[in-house]
C-alpha cells in the first residue's frame, strides 16, 4: 500500500501582510532612540557617555541573539521561535515605555535586541511556506517594510515624546509589535521543525562573547573619568583581557564555533573584518555626534533642535542607507567590490573631514549625514557579501557571523568613543560639551577611515558578473 503524502504547507497574502506589519512595528521600535537620544540624556540625566551606551546596547544584544535564533529556527521551526522572541521583544518595550530610570531602560533595550533575530526567522518561515519565487519577493518585502519601519519610528520618535511622553514612544510601537505577533500567530501554520542532530549551539562562546561586549563599554564608558577611578578602570581592563582569553580559546577548540577564529588567517577576511571595524567606527561617531550637535542650544555654537526636528533631519540619512544596498550591489557586479568599498571609504572620509571645518549650518550637517550612510551601506553590504562570495558555500555563515560580529564591535566602540569625547569635553558646572570635542570626534573618524584605504588597495577586485 503506497503511503499518502501530505500537501505541504502554504500561506496566503494575509498572512505575509501579517508578517509586513510585524516588520514594519519592530523596524519602529528599533529606531526611536536616535532621534530623541538627547531628550532621553536630559530626563534621565544622563552623561553622553551613558547617552552612548544606551544607543547601542540593543545594536550588542541583536548580534548575539541574531546566529542563534537561525539556529533554533532551522531545528525548531521559525514560527515557534519567532513567536517566543517577540514575546522577550514585547517584554523588552514594556521594560522601556515603564522605565522610571536608566539602568531600567538598559534592561529593556537588552529585551528588545531579540527583535534583530526576527528577520532571519521570518525568511525561514517564508521560504519553507512560499514557492522559491514567490518567497524572494516575499523577503524582499518584509525587508523593504522594516526599513520602512524605521523610518516611520525616526519621525514619529519625536512628535510623540514631545506631545505626550518619552514612555508612549515606546509604548505605541511595542502595542503594534504585539498586534502584528498575534496575527503571525493565527494566520501562520507550524512549520515543520528540522533535524534535530543539527550543529550544537556555542552557549559558551556565546556568554563569552557577551561579557567581552559588556566590559569592552564599560571601560569606553569609564575612561572620561580614568583620574577619578583609575583602580576600577584597571579591574576592568584585567576583567577584559580575561574575557578575550577564555573566548578565543573556547572558539578555536569548539567543534561549532559561534565564530570561527581560525578563519582570520585568511588574507580576504581578516581585511574585510579590518574595514567593516574602521567603516562602523566612523558611521557610529556620525551617527552619535549629529543628533548631539543639533541639540547643542542655539546661543551656544549649536541649534536648540528638539526631537521632533532631529527626526526630521535624520530622515535623509535614512533614506540614504535604504537606498545605498541596492546600490551597492550593482555597482560591485559592474565594478567589483573593491572599487565600491574604496569609493565609499573616500566618500566617507570627504564628509567626515568637511564635518569637523564645517558646521555651522543645519545643512551642513544634514548633507554630512546623507553622505556617511550612503558611504557606509556602500561599504558594508560590498563587504558582506564579498566576503560570502569568497568562502566555500559550506563556511558562508561562519564567515558572514564573524563580520557581524566586528560590525558590532565596530559601532559600539565609535558610539562609546563619541560619548567619552564629549563627556570629557563638557566643562565642570555645565551641560554642554566645548565645540572641540565635536571636531576632534569627526577628525580622529576621518582620519580612521582614511588609513583603511591602505587595507583597501590590497583587497581583490571581486568578480565582475
Amino acid at each position: 500500500m503506497t503511503a499518502t503524502l501530505a500537501p505541504p504547507l502554504r500561506i496566503g497574502k494575509a498572512a505575509v501582510a501579517a508578517l509586513g506589519a510585524l516588520a514594519v512595528a519592530t523596524g519602529a521600535l528599533e529606531s526611536v532612540v536616535t532621534p530623541t537620544l538627547p531628550l532621553l540624556q536630559r530626563e534621565l540625566d544622563m552623561s553622553p557617555a551613558e547617552g552612548a551606551l544606551l544607543s547601542i546596547v540593543l545594536l550588542i544584544t541583536g548580534a548575539l541573539v541574531t546566529p542563534i535564533a537561525g539556529k533554533l529556527g532551522d531545528r525548531h521551526g521559525g514560527k515557534r521561535v519567532l513567536i517566543r522572541l517577540m514575546a522577550v521583544v514585547s517584554a523588552g518595550g514594556l521594560v522601556s515605555s515603564l522605565a522610571p530610570n536608566l539602568p531600567v531602560l538598559l534592561l529593556g533595550q537588552v529585551l528588545q535586541g531579540a527583535m534583530v533575530g526576527a528577520l532571519p526567522l521570518s525568511f525561514i518561515l517564508v521560504r519553507k511556506l512560499l514557492p522559491a519565487g514567490e518567497s524572494k519577493v516575499a523577503i524582499g518585502v518584509v525587508s523593504g517594510l522594516f526599513v520602512a519601519g524605521g523610518m516611520a519610528g525616526t519621525l514619529a520618535a519625536g512628535p510623540v515624546a514631545e506631545g505626550l511622553s518619552r514612555h508612549w514612544m515606546f509604548a505605541l510601537p511595542t502595542i503594534a509589535v504585539i498586534g502584528g505577533t498575534l496575527l503571525v500567530n493565527r494566520l501562520f501554520p507550524q512549520d515543520p521543525p528540522g533535524r534535530p542532530d543539527g550543529t550544537r549551539i556555542d552557549w559558551p562562546g556565546l556568554l563569552l562573547l557577551s561579557g567581552t561586549l559588556v566590559t569592552l563599554m564599560l571601560v569606553l564608558a569609564l575612561a572620561p573619568d580614568i583620574a577619578a577611578q583609575p583602580l576600577v578602570l584597571g579591574a576592568l581592563l584585567l576583567v577584559l583581557a580575561g574575557f578575550v582569553t577564555g573566548w578565543a580559546a573556547v572558539e578555536r577548540r569548539a567543534a561549532s564555533p559561534m565564530v570561527d577564529l581560525r578563519m582570520l588567517a585568511r588574507p580576504a577576511m581578516w581585511k574585510a573584518c579590518v574595514l567593516t571595524f574602521v567603516t562602523c567606527v566612523g558611521t557610529s561617531l556620525a551617527v552619535y555626534l549629529v543628533p548631539q550637535l543639533f541639540a547643542v542650544p542655539a546661543d551656544a555654537y549649536g541649534f536648540g533642535a528638539g526631537a521632533t526636528e532631529i527626526g526630521l533631519f535624520l530622515l535623509p540619512g535614512a533614506v540614504a542607507a535604504a537606498l545605498a544596498g541596492p546600490v551597492s550591489g550593482i555597482g560591485a557586479r559592474r565594478l567589483g567590490s573593491r572599487a565600491v568599498v574604496t569609493a565609499g571609504i573616500v566618500l566617507m572620509a570627504v564628509a567626515l573631514v568637511a564635518l569637523a571645518a564645517v558646521h555651522t549650518e543645519i545643512w551642513h550637517l544634514v548633507i554630512g549625514k546623507v553622505m556617511i550612510s550612503l558611504a557606509s551601506g556602500l561599504c558594508v553590504t560590498a563587504l558582506v557579501t564579498g566576503t560570502a562570495a569568497s568562502v566555500d558555500q559550506g563556511d558562508t555563515g561562519i564567515a558572514t557571523s564573524l563580520v557581524l560580529v566586528t560590525r558590532v564591535v565596530g559601532y559600539a566602540v565609535g558610539a562609546q568613543l563619541g560619548g567619552a569625547l564629549l563627556t570629557a569635553g563638557t566643562p565642570a558646572g555645565s551641560d554642554v560639551p566645548a565645540e572641540s570635542a565635536f571636531v576632534t570626534g569627526f577628525v580622529i573618524a576621518g582620519a580612521v577611515t582614511a588609513l583603511s584605504l591602505l587595507v583597501s588597495r590590497t583587497m581583490s577586485k571581486g568578480v565582475e558578473e
